[in-house]
């Protein structure tokens, strides 16, 4: 017995413990109440109307549910659950159908809602599948104003606006709650064929019962009304989970594309996209539903942003991902020696890969070097289980993660990488409109102190309102909020206060104070202390860590550097970024500095893994304008700062094996040139580590 287009409908209604109506499954609630009659058309007969009560895991009722169905939680106490109840379902209308000598039925609901919103997710949930009727169904409201198009919109109809357009009575009184609605429904049914509407019952709503993956071009056109925005996913979940929290709503081919942040990991976030605006607008009444433990939010989102992160343009991915309705797993750290056959070889006979080596995707740089990732495709959900169980399993000698991916995932990684310069370039520069009075604080006087625990809502004035009477011994733009790598409060700042003596006070008058609902600690640290934690380095009971950027070797050539922050925070002087050259001039007046303002390019390429710090700032502000390059060059001049010698100058290297030494990084860049005299005022080398880099040129690097 299927839900194909038939003769015979099963006309259904349901309810839940909560809300009611146009809320129908918005609140998550469970049903309690099913009540069903079979119809059949030609004959215009029916069967037995059955109403059936529903135990739910939570018998507490809403009020609205209370007052409207006349329902209590001890008579649902005696009910069966959803599942029993269902059989019993397929078990009666099988019966009636036999009696009127049909075998085949479509189902009828009064709008989505029931099927939608309520039935496919609930047993989503509860782990237990519905059977192939509840994938196929008619809207009565929409065929109701296919039939009669001079009646209200089809969102704003109800069962009761329905009877009253035909002049049916509506005395919901006089019936049982949902006995009334049922009958009601088949009564506007019969209305309908004898109007002889030919278009009426012809071409059923379906529900996806599985969702399909596929490629998506950055030329296709998305309509902006089908996006929304899904977020606070758990880190590991895939396309797949998404569709089921999404269940009962028709994704499109392809249409869950994971975000990825800055450092190519998932962030929580997904873009769903829906195959019309009626299942998006379902879709966002699922706002702060489950997943889990976790609630997820949904907003909406546009085009645009669904094509920047599942979009792509590359030929080889889209030949990879040609091959529909694979499952696709992403594997990361692999060596860069790693080749076609190594990969088989380390997932073995037991999960074979589709089409073998063409069923491999190594994701590289535009130069062609490899990059660790890597994408295999295999054809059903056994497969790619037995992959997954070899997570952070040996291959050479690196461990291996293994995780599910999507399309979208495989298109943004490519893109990134693909898009990734080879030397990221410097920023442009800008000079200050009035020579700055104040530099960032160095040295080991505890001169400043350090707030931990501050509301993520706290801005300048909170801070400055904390300090009370302290605030006046700030040091002009001696406030620096500490930002997290999304460029949003962490709960961190650093205070410049003009002695060590004002630090104390403040830190002893101050700590665990409240600010707000939290308490804030307050501790006293030194101008050095502050740079290392805002740099990316920890600073803790144990002692200092340096930024996870820096190895051991060069801790103490970089004293005085600072993180690079987002464009749109503010300035830092030059003293912040380099370390000052040792002249026979140390005593001479220092003239005025150039600042250089980090672009959205140095952020992606350079940033650390810890905190970015926000821009020095304090109750006076002081105004900025970009530098033609003239000025840039006169300033460098006249300072005698050090200046990098070209941009670009100056690459990081990441994921570099832990007993990597200085041959090994030379060999590496074996071929390019390098001269050393260009860094003396910059980098403090050891006698060692300074001859090496002085070898012949065929030996020597960026």
């Amino acid at each position: 017995m299927t839900a194909s287009h038939s003769d015979s409908l099963v006309v259904l209604f349901g309810a839940t413990a909560g809300a009611y109506g146009a809320k129908l499954g918005s609140d998550e609630r469970e049903l309690i109440l099913l009540v069903w009659q079979v119809v059949d058309l030609p004959s215009k007969k029916v069967g037995t109307l059955h109403k059936s009560l529903v135990k739910a895991d939570n018998l507490e009722l809403s009020d609205q549910c209370r007052e409207v169905s006349g329902l209590t939680p001890e008579g649902l106490g005696k009910a069966e659950p959803l599942d029993r109840v269902l059989q019993q379902f397929s078990q009666l209308v099988s019966s009636d159908l036999k009696v009127l000598g049909r075998s085949s039925y479509t189902l009828c609901s009064d709008g989505q809602l029931l099927i939608r919103q309520v039935l496919h997710p609930e047993t989503s949930k509860k782990n237990f599948l519905l059977s192939d009727c509840f994938y196929s169904f008619y809207d009565l409201r929409k065929e109701f104003h296919t039939c009669y198009p001079s009646s209200a919109a089809v969102k704003d109809q109800t069962i009761k606006t329905m009877a009253e357009y035909l002049g049916l009575g509506t005395d919901e009184t006089e019936e049982d709650f949902g006995v009334w609605q049922v009958k009601t429904m088949v009564a506007i049914i019969f209305s309908m064929l004898s109007e002889s509407c030919n278009d009426i019952f012809t071409e059923p709503e379906t529900v996806k019962c599985k969702y399909e993956t596929g490629p998506c071009s950055k030329s296709e056109t998305v309509d902006s009304e089908t996006v929304i925005r899904a977020r606070g996913l758990p880190w590991q979940s895939s396309d797949q989970d998404i569709a089921r929290f999404f269940k009962g709503l028709n994704i499109a081919k392809g249409g869950v594309a994971l975000c990825l942040n800055a450092q190519g990991r998932r962030n929580g976030e997904a873009l769903v996209r829906f195959v019309n605006s009626e299942q998006r607008d379902l879709a966002l009444e699922r706002h702060k539903h489950h997943m889990g433990s976790r609630y997820i939010e949904v907003y909406k989102a546009t085009g645009e942003e669904f094509l920047k992160i599942a979009g792509g343009t590359s030929n080889e991915v889209a030949q990879f991902l040609s091959k529909e309705n694979q499952v696709i797993i992403r594997m990361r750290g692999l060596p860069f020696t790693a080749t076609q056959e190594d990969v088989l070889g380390f997932l073995g006979p037991e999960c074979p890969v589709t089409g073998g080596k063409e069923g491999l995707l190594f994701v590289k740089y535009p130069d062609g070097r490899p990059t660790g990732d890597a994408f295999v495709l295999f054809s059903c959900e056994e497969y790619a289980q037995n992959a997954l169980k070899k997570h952070k399993e040996i291959l050479g000698k690196r461990y291996i993660e293994l995780f599910r991916s999507t399309a979208a995932e495989v298109q943004q990684v490519l893109n990134r990488y693909m898009s990734t310069p080879l030397i990221p370039t410097l920023p442009t520069p800008i000079i200050p409109v009035i020579p700055p009075p104040y530099t960032i604080a160095t040295g080991s006087v505890r001169d400043c102190v350090r707030l931990r625990g501050l509301p993520y809502t706290a801005g300048i004035d909170d801070i400055l309102e904390f300090m009370g009477d302290a605030t006046g011994d700030i040091k002009p733009h001696g406030v620096h909020m500490v930002l997290n790598q999304q460029g949003r409060p962490s709960g961190d700042a650093f205070i410049q206060m003009k002695s060590a003596d004002k630090a104390f006070m403040v830190a002893q008058k101050c700590h665990k104070k409240m600010m707000k609902d939290r308490y804030v600690e307050v501790f006293q640290c030194s101008g050095e202390e502050m740079n290392f934690v805002l740099m990316g380095g920890t600073l803790n009971r144990s002692g200092l860590s340096p930024p996870p950027c820096l190895s051991p070797p060069a801790y103490a050539a970089f004293q005085t550097a600072a993180a690079v922050i987002p464009a749109e925070a503010a300035l830092y002087q030059p003293q912040a970024l380099l370390p000052a050259t040792r002249t026979p001039q140390a005593t001479a007046a220092a003239p005025p500095a150039v600042t250089y303002y980090p672009a959205q390019a140095a952020q992606l390429y350079m940033n650390y893994t810890a905190y970015y710090p926000s821009p020095p700032v304090s109750p006076t502000t002081v105004g900025y304008i970009a530098a033609p390059p003239g000025a840039v060059a006169a300033a460098a001049t006249a300072t005698h700062t050090p200046i990098l010698p070209q941009p670009g100058a100056l690459v990081r290297m990441q994921g570099l094996p832990y007993n990597t030494g200085m041959k090994e990084i030379l060999s590496f860049f074996q071929g390019y040139q390098y001269a050393p005299d260009d860094y003396n005022g910059l980098i403090q080398l050891s006698d060692q580590a300074r001859s090496m880099l002085q070898a012949p040129k065929e030996w020597v690097c960026l």
